[in-house]
């Protein structure tokens, strides 16, 4: 059985809650009833469309910010600038481009019909140092 039909899937919204080429936060509660908020980011250049999702928390600017970056690429790397202090981190690995010490958690996100779906929230695809 592939890894995929092993996840289990959440939906978080219908993707035409989601506005293109920008963020959206996401609140999940969790067993500890700490919860967790998500950035959802929906990227769009002509037909093509990719969902991404990483951990709302900017660990430079020490706040839930993520999700309100302006999204780009940089050398082809689709990635969200902090709006704190501008650092880029790549929406596929949440690695930070100016301080390899420091990173985002990546969830596996994908698009079912019109919902928008995560693989097991309480566990990141990556653990970055937050």
């Amino acid at each position: 059985m592939s890894e995929e039909r092993m996840m289990q899937w959440i939906t978080l919204c219908k993707l035409d809650d989601l506005i293109d080429n920008s963020g959206v936060c996401a609140y999940l509660p969790d067993i500890e009833g700490q919860g967790r908020q998500l950035a959802l980011f929906s990227l769009r250049h002509g037909d093509k469309q990719q969902l991404f999702a990483v951990g709302n928390w900017d660990p430079i600017g020490k706040a839930n910010v993520i999700s309100r970056g302006i999204v780009g690429s940089i050398a082809g790397e689709p990635v969200v600038a902090s709006p704190l202090y501008k650092q880029h981190f790549s929406l596929l690995s949440g690695q930070c481009l100016e301080d390899n010490n420091i990173a985002l958690p990546v969830f596996a996100v994908r698009l079912s019909g019109q919902d928008v779906q995560i693989a097991n929230p309480s566990q990141p695809v990556t653990k970055g140092v937050c």
